[in-house]
Order: structure tokens, then C-alpha cells, then sequence
């Protein structure tokens, strides 16, 4: 038997028919939906009970309020009792007709499956470039390439196992898979249009997403500190070269404007090196309350 774990939030309008469409592709295999309702406002919950109520495979978890998706994602992956789960999204922009390769590879004997975009579909620059900026960022300062990944990828129980061991509270969940490991391979497919409402994903939330990726995975912010000090440190003797060579000279100018310059650029320094440790010490202060990651109120 096989999981599928896909989270929905405010998908009322479209729900019911998309959740049936996949199960025209996975109805012929022995599987579970669980569809995870991350505090819609909306009814979404309504839906999945009615899924639920004329389709005994179809299971369904309901957050107290709005978490995320990637806490969502977690909740359904604590639930799965197959021998692998998919991960999806339940918007159809993942298109279900992959499903069958992604279960043929993971008969290869492959842990993880990584459908990776082989074209983005219909996307405004502005979500292009934040997209791009997202995937650079992440590369440089982890390591991770995960250019054109997305949440769409099979997942062997051995690696559902490991993933539900890894407590920490700010999640990024594509990272988590990445840094289990196991044997991979990619499938690449073309987005298709969204059924439904807009993304729920704008640059603020990716924005915050990508601060959480970087600082979950990552200490170089915390290395970049000692860089930009050194970095100073060089163009302060160098300033101090100069003006001693001008006070000799006699060429020495009236006036603080190196002296202000420097107090500018240092105190612009300081400041932001204070903000990136800042950003570190909530980190650990969200892990030292150790309050849990999502509330369920209801399953069915």
C-alpha cells in the first residue's frame, strides 16, 4: 500500500473535483489519501467529510488554525502507513498522470522521487524573480540545490521514518528531505494551471520561507559577520594609511567627512551583523519552548 499526503488550505471551491480526478489514477493500486486541512476559513473541512464519507480510502486531518504547509506536510507524513508516500498538492498543478512513473522508479529501488519542473507554467515576473532569488540564495548558503523542486515527490517508508524523527520546529520540508539523503532520482514534468483560487505563496511568505531554509540549514550568515569585520578592518588601515601619508604631506583636509564616513559604514556593519545573530537566537528561542508544531482538532 501506498500514502498520499496532500495539504489544502481554502480549496473549497475546487476540492471535491480535483481529490476525485487524482483517484481515477490511484484507485487501481492499494492506497490512503490523507488530506490535511490547514485552518481554512472556508469549507474546506466540509469537503474532505464528504470525500471521506464516499471513499473509505480518503482520510482527513484538520488543523486548529492556520500553521502552514509545511507543517502541514509533516502532520500527513506522522500519519502515513504505507510503504511510501507521495507528496502533492491538491490543486492539480502537480499533474496525478505521474504517478504511475514515480511508483515504476521507486520499484527500481529508489528512496526518494523528485518530479522537478521542466517548465514553471504561467508565472507573473515578479513571482519568477522572487522564485530565482529563492533557489540562489538557498544554494549558495546550504549547499541544497533545489532550483525547480517543488513538494511533488514519492518518499520511501525508511525515509518517512527518518524525516518523523527530526523534531526541530521550524520546519522547511523539502530540506529535510534533501539532508536524510538516500537514494534519488528526478522525473521532470510540466506545470500545469492551478484549479482553483490564486497561490496562496506571495514574496513576503517566500521571503520568510527562505529565511528559515537558510537559517534551519545553514550557519554561513553567522561566518559572513566575521567576513564583513575583517572586511573593514582592511579599509580601516588603508583610510589610515591615507591620512596619516596627507597629515605628513600637509595635505590634510578640514572637516570629519572620513571620520563620519567610517562611523556610517561601521555602525551600518555592526547593525546588521546584530540582526543576523538576532535572527539565530529566535531560532534557538523557538526551540528551546519546544512548543509543538500544529494542533489537531479533528481527524476522520
Amino acid at each position: 500500500m501506498f500514502s498520499l499526503v496532500i495539504p489544502a488550505f481554502n480549496e473549497e471551491k475546487c476540492l471535491y473535483e480535483n481529490i476525485n480526478e487524482i483517484v481515477k489514477y490511484v484507485q487501481k493500486y492499494d492506497y490512503e489519501m490523507i488530506l490535511i486541512d490547514d485552518g481554512s476559513k472556508d469549507n474546506t473541512w466540509g469537503v474532505i467529510q464528504k470525500l471521506h464519507s464516499e471513499n473509505s480510502h480518503i482520510r482527513g486531518i484538520r488543523f486548529s488554525r492556520n500553521f502552514g504547509k509545511e507543517y502541514a506536510l509533516c502532520a500527513g507524513v506522522a500519519e502515513v502507513q504505507g510503504d511510501a508516500a507521495i507528496i502533492m498538492d491538491s490543486d492539480l498543478q502537480h499533474p496525478p498522470e505521474y504517478i504511475d512513473a514515480m511508483i515504476e522508479k521507486w520499484s527500481e529501488g529508489y528512496k526518494v522521487v523528485e518530479c522537478v519542473k521542466e517548465q514553471r507554467g504561467k508565472e507573473t515576473l515578479k513571482n519568477r524573480i522572487s522564485a530565482n532569488a529563492f533557489y540562489g540564495l538557498l544554494y549558495k548558503f546550504t549547499g541544497y540545490n533545489l532550483k525547480n523542486g517543488c513538494d511533488f515527490k514519492l518518499l520511501d517508508r525508511q525515509v518517512v521514518d527518518e524525516i518523523n524523527q527530526l523534531k526541530e520546529s521550524q520546519v522547511f520540508f523539502r530540506g529535510l528531505v534533501e539532508w536524510v539523503g538516500f537514494k534519488k532520482c528526478q522525473i521532470f514534468y510540466t506545470m500545469k494551471e492551478r484549479q482553483g483560487d490564486t497561490s496562496k505563496f506571495n514574496v513576503k511568505s517566500l521571503s520568510k520561507l527562505a529565511l528559515t531554509a537558510i537559517t534551519s540549514f545553514s550557519s554561513s550568515l553567522l561566518y559572513l559577520t566575521i567576513f564583513l569585520a575583517i572586511l573593514f578592518f582592511v579599509i580601516a588601515i588603508i583610510l589610515g594609511i591615507q591620512t596619516l601619508v596627507n597629515k605628513i604631506s600637509g595635505n590634510a583636509l578640514t572637516g570629519f567627512t572620513t571620520v563620519i564616513l567610517l562611523q556610517l559604514i561601521i555602525g551600518a556593519c555592526v547593525l546588521g551583523c546584530l540582526g543576523i545573530i538576532g535572527v539565530y537566537i529566535s531560532k534557538i528561542y523557538d526551540e528551546v519552548k519546544q512548543r509543538p508544531r500544529y494542533i489537531i482538532s479533528e481527524k476522520i
